[in-house]
């Protein structure tokens, strides 16, 4: 079956501690979601977010997004990038105008959002977000759009995020120097939010858990909006960084192991299996592993009790993150995992028992050409930054470049403006 016809395209890059990440999507005339071509590579001068070396991390981001456009068929200028770590935070601002009683006009939207623009302060920090969540009318939550309706007074709240400036500045000029204008720049949390909840999920209240490489996101979504969020400085390559140590290896052995044969639940058998340390082919790479076997083994038993040790800190710290936002297990909420570090096997049923609540895995939507290799939770943020891009969610910062506010005057006031203005030009 032949593609429909492309009316836009969107590129998307995520800048990972583990890797970086491409992807272009393009929206046919009818509006359907196609992903034309996807890559990605090992990232570099990326630590916990930050950029530590921009020429490294230019050059991968450059690669990746070359071989998206080879993937693709077609190149792109411009590109919507996803932030993890640069200290990441989140606010809900509720501002109210009175109406009067009357029908609700677009301008009176526009004035409330004038107005909770006004409300915004960073206290020097760099805004990423300042999206209106929903709206309220005389105190009523849950209105998607107020326009034609009737109240003394409308409200809404805002979600603003926030994130320290020089960390953005520098990813932003690491794309720049890859020859891409940025678009804009979204926090991880809320596009792999995009990719993995559903609308009902962020209505009824849930905890969106992102496992990266080396930064988790911990976000809370209720209401229909995103209501909070962390940023705990673990991820899943202090699990391979844990394994390479306890068993003095080189880390990519660590990595391997982890991948192939961890898992977060033990079993009985776990004893009597021995897994090799190196892969076919690279027996003779690496140092032997302390206690092993005489053919470079050990026990599965052993790579199990390191990976939940670390998984052990990983839910505890999870845990209170989430207990501080306001989620807990006694209302029944779920907790979405994503990202690579929910790629491990077993991952969802150890941080049920440890949360005490319902878990899943989140992976990408099925999309239209999406690679079978990047439908899994480690590519979910990328493929959430194409989908809030096509849905371009007003800011209001965008709002009243153009807007006069407006006053009705009564009568009286009108007689005597009206008289003045006379006085002045006649």
């Amino acid at each position: 079956m032949a593609n429909p016809r492309i009316a836009r395209v969107f590129g998307a890059v995520n800048i990972g501690s583990f890797r970086v990440s491409a992807m272009i999507l393009g929206m046919s005339e009818t509006g359907e979601m196609i992903v034309l071509g996807s890559g990605h590579r090992a990232s570099r001068g990326i630590k916990r977010g930050y950029v530590t070396d921009i020429a490294a991390a230019t050059y991968a981001i450059r690669d990746a997004v070359e071989r998206a456009e080879k993937n693709a068929g077609t190149s792109i200028s411009s590109v919507w990038i996803a932030c993890a770590g640069a200290g990441l935070s989140s606010s809900i601002s509720k501002v109210e105008i009175d109406i009067g009683g009357r029908r609700i006009e677009q301008e009176d939207i526009e004035h409330l959002l004038v107005a909770a623009r006004e409300t915004i302060h960073p206290d020097g920090r760099m805004v990423l977000h300042a999206l209106p969540a929903h709206y309220t009318l005389d105190g009523a939550h849950g209105v998607a759009n107020p326009k034609g309706l009737h109240a003394e007074a409308l409200g809404v709240d805002i979600h603003v995020m926030l994130a320290e400036g020089a960390p953005v500045k520098n990813l932003i000029e690491a794309v720049q120097n890859a020859h891409l204008d940025v678009e804009a720049v979204v926090a991880a949390p809320l596009a792999a939010s995009y990719a993995c909840l559903t609308a009902e999920e962020r209505e009824m209240g849930v905890g969106l858990v992102e496992i990266g490489g080396e930064v988790t996101n911990v976000s809370v979504h209720a209401g229909g909006m995103l209501a909070g969020l962390k940023t705990v400085q673990f991820g899943s390559n202090d699990i391979t960084d844990a394994i390479a140590s306890a068993l003095g290896i080189r880390r990519f052995q660590a990595e391997r192991l982890k991948c192939v044969a961890g898992s977060a639940i033990a079993s009985p058998s776990d004893h009597r299996e021995m897994i090799p340390i190196n892969g076919p082919g690279d027996e003779g790479t690496g140092p032997h592993a302390r206690g092993a076997d005489e053919n470079n083994r050990i026990p599965r038993a052993e790579l199990v009790a390191i990976v939940t040790a670390q998984l052990s800190q990983l839910t505890d710290e999870v845990g209170r993150t989430l207990k501080a936002m306001g989620f807990t297990s006694r209302r029944g909420g779920q907790v979405v995992l994503t990202g690579g570090g929910a790629e491990l096997a077993g991952i969802a049923e150890y941080a049920q028992s440890a949360l005490g609540c319902s878990v899943r895995i989140g992976k990408p939507p099925a999309l239209r050409g999406l690679p079978e290799a990047h439908s899994v939770p480690g590519f979910a943020t990328l493929a959430g930054l194409c989908l809030y891009a096509a849905d371009d969610p007003v800011d209001i910062r965008s709002i009243g470049s153009g807007y006069q506010p407006t006053h009705r005057y009564s009568g009286a006031e009108l007689a005597q403006r009206v008289w003045r203005a006379v006085r002045e030009y006649f």
